[in-house]
Order: C-alpha cells, then sequence, then structure tokens
C-alpha cells in the first residue's frame, strides 16, 4: 500500500505504533502508552452528548503523564493535529505534546514554548529526564516512590478522570517537595474523597512518614486523620476508604472513647469530626479536648474535608485543632474558590495546587447541567391591611416585609401554600426533590403542604431533614440516598442538606429562602450535579432571585492571593505552635479578647440568634387575597460559558449560529427534506450547544409547541410564522400521496399521524422498523402489501421533501 493513501487508523498501526515500540514505549494499551478518553462530552439532552476529547497517544511513565501525541493520516501536514495536542496536554497537564502523520514528527513543550520537528521519540528515560530537570533530588525519589504504587482501582470499577489525576498528582507533588500546607478546590460532584482515598493509598503503601520526609527512608507507614465537620461526611469517607487494610482503619468517635476511657491510637488511618475532637474530660473529669490526648507529632498527614466551612477560619476554635497538629502535612479539600467568606481558608492553606470548576465539570460531561425557573409571586413580599386577620404576635403597621422577613420574622401560611402549589404542579412529582426552608419549622410546614398535594399515596412521600430530626432524619436521608429507593422523594430542610448528600438522582432543588452566601449557593447547586442514568440535567425552582448569585463575578471566578501571616509575616505561617490552651480571662481558645464582640442577629437581636425559637408574626390573609396570588415564571438555559443564560440571551444566541449551518430558507428547507441531512443538521446544532430538548424549550417560548422543530428554526432564522404539525400535513396531503397506490398511500396516512402526534422525530429512517411493526407486524406482512423492502424506504424518505 502507497504510504500516502494511509488511513489515520492505518497511519496508527503501519507507522506510529512501531515507532514508538522501537523507542521502548511498548504497544498501546499497555502500562507506557494508552488511548484515553479524556472529557465525557457535555450532556445535550434526550441522552445525547457533545463530542468528546480522545488523546491518540498518552506516553505514561513511573505514575506520571509525560506526552500527548496527536496522529493523522499519512497525506495531511505533520501539523495538522497540533491545536489538539496542545490542547490535550494543556487538559493532561503533559509537559510535551507530539504531533506526526507517521512520516515526520513535530514536538512542543509545553512549560517551555519550544517547538519543531524531532527525529524520532525518546525513550521512557530520556523523557523522564526532560520533564523533571530539576536538581531536587529528594523530591524526584520520592515522586518515583508514589509513581510505582498503582492506583487502587476497586477491583476494576475506578479509574481516574484526567482532573483527578492532576488533583492526586498535583498533592503528591507538593508533599514531595516538602510543602506543609496542600489545598485542592474542585466542584462538589467531582469525587474530591475519592481523590484524598488515591493520596492517602499511596502514602501508605509508599511508606512516607513525617519521619521518612526528613531521613529520605521510608520506614513505616504514616498516620493519617481524616477530619470532618459532620458525621455524615466522615462516614462516607470511612466507607471510601475501605481497601485499606481493616485493621488499618479507624473510627474515632464518642463512644468508643467512653467505653475505653481513651482516644484509640492503634492504626493508620483514622476519621473523625471536629466536635468529637473538641469535647471530651480530663483524668479527673473536667472539660478538656479529646485531640489533646495525641501527641501533636502523632498524624502525618491530615485530611480536611469541606475546609472551607471553618476548620481554617482564625475565629473559630477548629483552628486550635489544626495549630496543635501543625508538624502534620495538612491537605485542605473544598468546592468554594471563593474570595470573601473563606479568604482565610486561602491564606491558611495557600493557593490552590488544582483548581476544577463546576463550569469546567459541566462542559467535559462529569457533571449535570441545570436550569433554572425564576418564579415571582404576587406576595413576594407584603404589607398588613385591616381586612387581614392577625393570628398571633403583633404585626407592625406599614412596614414592608421582605424575603429575608417570612417565616422567621412574619409567617402567612397562604403564601407558602401556594408556592408549594406552583412548582408541585411543574415537577415531576416522581422525582427526587430537595427543597430549602428558611429555618426548621418553615421546613415542617413545607413538608405538610407537599403531603397534603402530593399524588402519592404512600405516608413517607415527603419528609423533613433537619437538626431537630436527629436520628430518623438521618434515616429518611439515608433512603433519599438509595438510588433503588423512591421513598422519600421529596426531603425539606433548612441547612441540614446544603452539603454530605451524595443523592446521584436529585432532579429538583427548590429554594425558598433567600441564600445569600456565595459558598453555600455553590454547594446547594452542587447537590444536582452528580451524574445518573437518563439524567440529563436538573432543574432549580428559584423563589428568592438567587439566580441573580450568577450575575456575580465570583460564581465561577478565582480565588484571592493570600496574605502573608499577620505575625511572622510568611505565606504559609510558619510561627512556632504550642499546644493551644484556653485563655484565662475569656475562657476561649484561641482567645477572644481583643477581638470584635459578634454582632447581634438582625433579626432577633440576640447573640446566638435565637430565631429558630423566637416567636414569629402570624397573619391570615383575606379571602379575596388568597384567591387572587398570581405567579409568573421563566426559564433558563445553560450556556457553554458556565453560566444560565435567559430565554432571549439562548435564541439570540441560536440566531448568530444558524448562519454556519444553512444560508436560506431554500437551503434548510432541502436539508431538513431527507432524513440523513436533516440528522446532520441536528448533530451539527447539538455540538454548538443547541440539542432538541432546548429546541422544545424554545418552540414553547414561541408558542409553537405542535410545531415541527423546522418552524423554531425558520422562524428564528428568517422570522417565518410557525405552523403546527397538523396544518403542516393538511396543506401538502394532496402533494405526498400523489403518485402512489392506495396501499402506501395508507402506510403514508399511517406515518403522517404518527408524525402530528409525536414530532418530526418519526420521520428518522432508525424509525421506519418499528413504524412497519406497529402497522403490519412484521417485515413480511409489509413486502406483501407494499413491495420490497428497498422501495417502502424510498416511499418512507421520499415523501418527506414535499412535507416542508
Amino acid at each position: 500500500m502507497n504510504d500516502a493513501t494511509l488511513n489515520e487508523a492505518e497511519t496508527r498501526a503501519e507507522l506510529i505504533d512501531p515507532a514508538l515500540q522501537e523507542a521502548g514505549w511498548g504497544v498501546v494499551d499497555a502500562s507506557r502508552v494508552r488511548r484515553e478518553v479524556i472529557t465525557q462530552g457535555r450532556l445535550l439532552g434526550a441522552g445525547k452528548r457533545a463530542k468528546q476529547d480522545i488523546a491518540d497517544y498518552v506516553l505514561f511513565y513511573r505514575g506520571q503523564k509525560l506526552a500527548v501525541i496527536e496522529a493523522k493520516k499519512r497525506s495531511l501536514p505533520v501539523t495538522e493535529g497540533l491545536a489538539q495536542a496542545k490542547r490535550y496536554a494543556e487538559r493532561l497537564q503533559a509537559r510535551f505534546a507530539y504531533t506526526t502523520n507517521g512520516d515526520g514528527i513535530y514536538r512542543i513543550d509545553m512549560h517551555t514554548g519550544a517547538e519543531g520537528a524531532v527525529a524520532g521519540y525518546p525513550t521512557p528515560d530520556e523523557l523522564w529526564a526532560e520533564t523533571f530537570n530539576d536538581a531536587q533530588q529528594a523530591a524526584n525519589a520520592w515522586r518515583e516512590r508514589f509513581g510505582a504504587v498503582p492506583f487502587e482501582n476497586k477491583g476494576g470499577f475506578w479509574q481516574a478522570r484526567y482532573y483527578q489525576h492532576n488533583a492526586i498528582n498535583q498533592a503528591l507533588e507538593a508533599i514531595a517537595a516538602g510543602r506543609e500546607r496542600i489545598l485542592l478546590t474542585l466542584a462538589t460532584g467531582t469525587g474530591k474523597t475519592s481523590i484524598a482515598f488515591q493520596i492517602a493509598w499511596k502514602l501508605f503503601h509508599a511508606r512516607w512518614s513525617l519521619t521518612a520526609r526528613s531521613t529520605g527512608e521510608p520506614l513505616r507507614q504514616p498516620r493519617i486523620l481524616f477530619l470532618a465537620d459532620r458525621n455524615i461526611l466522615a462516614d462516607q469517607a470511612f466507607n471510601d476508604f475501605s481497601a485499606f487494610p481493616e485493621d488499618a482503619l479507624v473510627r474515632i468517635d464518642p463512644e468508643t472513647i467512653r467505653k475505653k476511657g481513651r482516644v484509640p491510637k492503634n492504626g493508620n488511618v483514622f476519621f473523625t469530626i471536629f466536635q468529637t475532637f473538641m469535647t471530651g474530660r480530663d483524668g479527673e473529669g473536667n472539660p478538656a479536648p479529646n485531640f489533646g490526648d495525641y501527641p501533636p507529632d502523632f498524624f502525618d498527614f491530615i485530611v480536611i474535608d469541606e475546609c472551607h466551612r471553618g476548620g481554617a477560619n482564625d475565629e473559630s476554635n477548629w483552628r486550635g485543632i489544626l495549630e496543635y497538629f501543625a508538624p502534620a502535612v495538612q491537605l485542605g479539600l473544598t468546592a468554594t474558590p471563593k474570595r470573601q467568606n473563606n479568604a482565610d481558608t486561602y491564606a491558611y492553606f495557600g493557593e490552590p495546587v488544582y483548581i476544577y470548576s463546576l463550569k469546567e465539570g459541566i462542559n467535559d460531561g462529569f457533571l449535570t447541567p441545570f436550569r433554572v425557573r425564576q418564579i415571582a409571586t404576587t406576595l413576594d413580599d407584603y404589607v398588613f391591611t385591616a381586612d387581614d386577620t392577625v393570628i398571633e404576635g403583633e404585626v407592625e403597621q406599614g412596614r414592608r416585609y421582605t424575603e429575608d422577613d417570612f417565616n422567621r420574622v412574619i409567617e402567612i401560611r397562604e403564601r407558602e401554600q401556594y408556592r408549594v402549589k406552583v412548582f408541585m404542579e411543574q415537577i415531576d412529582q416522581r422525582e427526587k426533590t430537595l427543597v430549602f426552608c428558611a429555618t426548621q419549622n418553615h421546613a415542617l410546614a413545607v413538608r405538610d403542604l407537599i403531603n397534603q398535594m402530593k399524588t402519592s399515596g404512600d405516608p413517607h412521600y415527603c419528609e423533613r431533614v433537619t437538626a431537630d430530626d436527629g436520628t430518623e432524619g438521618e434515616r429518611f436521608l439515608k433512603q433519599f440516598r438509595d438510588n433503588e429507593k423512591t421513598i422519600p422523594t421529596i426531603l425539606t430542610t433548612s441547612q441540614k442538606l446544603s452539603t454530605g448528600v451524595d443523592a446521584r438522582n436529585v432532579r429538583n432543588i427548590v429554594l425558598m429562602r433567600p441564600v445569600n452566601s456565595m459558598i453555600e449557593f455553590k454547594q446547594i447547586i452542587g447537590r444536582g450535579t452528580r451524574l445518573y442514568d437518563g439524567k440529563d440535567y436538573f432543574t432549580i425552582y428559584d423563589f428568592v432571585k438567587a439566580y441573580e448569585h450568577f450575575n456575580d463575578a465570583e460564581w465561577d471566578g478565582e480565588p484571592l492571593v493570600p496574605e502573608p501571616c499577620a505575625i511572622c509575616g510568611n505565606q504559609p505561617c510558619t510561627c512556632a505552635v504550642t499546644p493551644p490552651q484556653p485563655c484565662q480571662v475569656c475562657g476561649e481558645r484561641p482567645c477572644q479578647c481583643e477581638k470584635e464582640p459578634p454582632e447581634p442577629c438582625g433579626i432577633c437581636g440576640e447573640h446566638p440568634c435565637v430565631c429558630e425559637n423566637r416567636r414569629t408574626v402570624k397573619v391570615k390573609l383575606a379571602d379575596g387575597k388568597q384567591r387572587t396570588i398570581q405567579h409568573m415564571s421563566a426559564t433558563s438555559f445553560w450556556s457553554p460559558d458556565g453560566k444560565p443564560i435567559s430565554a432571549a440571551q439562548f435564541i439570540q444566541r441560536l440566531f448568530g449560529d444558524l448562519p454556519a449551518l444553512f444560508i436560506d430558507e431554500d437551503e434548510l428547507r432541502t436539508l431538513w427534506g431527507r432524513p440523513d441531512t436533516r440528522q446532520q443538521l441536528l448533530e451539527g446544532l447539538e455540538e454548538k450547544g443547541y440539542g432538541v430538548e432546548q429546541l422544545a424549550e424554545v418552540s414553547k417560548l414561541i408558542e409553537a409547541e405542535n410545531s415541527d422543530l423546522y418552524d423554531v428554526l425558520a422562524y428564528i432564522a428568517f422570522h417565518q410564522a410557525p405552523v403546527t404539525r397538523a396544518e403542516r400535513v393538511d396543506s401538502r396531503r394532496a402533494v405526498i400521496l400523489e403518485g402512489h397506490d392506495y396501499r402506501q398511500c395508507d402506510f403514508l396516512r399511517f406515518v403522517l399521524d404518527h408524525y402530528v402526534a409525536r414530532g418530526v422525530g418519526e420521520l428518522a429512517t432508525d424509525k421506519l422498523p418499528q413504524l412497519i411493526e406497529l402497522k403490519y407486524q412484521s417485515l413480511g406482512d409489509a413486502v406483501n402489501e407494499l413491495g420490497p423492502a428497498g422501495q417502502i424506504r424510498e416511499v418512507f424518505v421520499g415523501f418527506q421533501q414535499h412535507l416542508y
């Protein structure tokens, strides 16, 4: 075969594979050279995804991805794949990118920018030396030890996604380089606990420890602490670490400490929550924190889950735990790379060694996109009038009660009843849903309203899960998280479920209280982003204008540059730390004497806030008002830049992109009139982010729900008034049936009826066998009626050009 005629697959097999083998890389899919699916492709709807990113070759050595090779067929220029190679190398954090047509080889150093033609591929050792040409021999030694430990693949059921590999690799690089405080920032649902497990797995099997770090000799396995702020997170982590030897895993809980009279110290991987560590008693029965029973250098490595929630806050007692165990290398995990509310987290841990955002996760296809239903009612705020009735408390005459006041300062049952009615009518009541309420009492009231309106006959259809619900609430949450169970279907909560709910099949999130914190807003959105079979998107029902967070510059931005320590001037802080002792004046650890006293609650005026226990004003609306409450709603679409956009913006983007797919109405009609070219056009639209489901949403907005998708495109591109599918068939029926015998006409009428009822999808060629089976029971019967199979297909395809 002439080399110039080789296609891409033949070029790889006959020219590139032998060259790599000659350089010592082995064969594709062996341990050193792999074909890798980098991204899954953004979910588009109807079970479809955008195009995947797939690297032809990834050169893998000693646990590191060193280079990417993009292959093209022999007849193309050697640098044809250059843009792809660079993009893949950046994603995989590989230092070198190669592009080749099997004849020439072109290389780019992604660190220095140097590029040019090369004579051949380097050997694995040569490429390793080029990649890591630093003089830090200790770091090189640990890098190789970590690389020698393969990932634990959970019996073949786990494989590192590219960003997980990057996060693990960057954390281990920081450990090898001697960094003491490390931060990983990854969106909720991207597998932070799995990443922490793999890091711990490699440290454990490489026998890395604080002693080994200083001596360079791996003598013993490390002692690792996983620290969370909620039992559910610690329990989930304990289960996720089950691949470790059973005697290595230790759960530090109050009951065990109480029974044994001491904290557990035998083991390697310990799990606990901050609250357990902060409580305890000494030998004489006086209050003393349990963590003080461990020597400060007991743990070699500490993982702090959800570290933005206070563990690194200077004003939090949790900081005392981290300072006490200062010798340990500490890894913070967070989903919120934001600026103001958690700036102290970044000041403590330093710049993240790796960031993977919600936007990236959705566009890569590893997270589920979402839609926002913005719902405004005529009772979003309220001023008392004499025809309403005060049931309890004292209303302020003339005061305008706003969203922040409802269900904290004032309760109006009819208002909540109407809101529940609105979203219960809009959701599929069989889908799992989380409802976020203002208080625990509000969550109780909303639970009751949902159960009064439900179509389900199950008494546990909706349950409340809050702090007050204790073990019963935990039981309901466990059942809700089980994807095999459908009851409870809806949970109401106030604060408790904003984190720690690893329920993959959540389809709806209802916001019935303000979400003022960007951090909490991201956490709540993260409850729905996990992937699940058949789940193309989830929907946020927003009664409180939380969608305005999407317009905030912090929505998916970068963290602030951390500030140096105010005492030692270093970042991260290098102050010498001794076990913290309570202040003799204020009794707090760390001392609070010189800090400004906390502001009282703006609602109840108390510190700490007692809103949950404070009696609210209860008002009953006059009957006329209750019957006239109305609402308006609008749907937002997900844009490729990572933010929901309005329907108008979506249509405007679609209008701008359509000229690249067809020039005029005649071309659109020609493309749409054949199943094959119509399918190509739909695929082109999907690649640009306009899937069939999104176009169906647009059809509702232009009041063309019963029209063909052709009409949607023609309306947007050429402002052509849409007609219904029934009208289209009636106007074209004579032309369609002309020239066919009565049997073929009978078949075409059957097809057209399905088209009118279900849409243009019924005219796809892959629908023909189903239509034949519905009409004739078998292909043989159809052939007897209509003629050979080829002729049936010709009739089915041929009439469609006359429909448009």
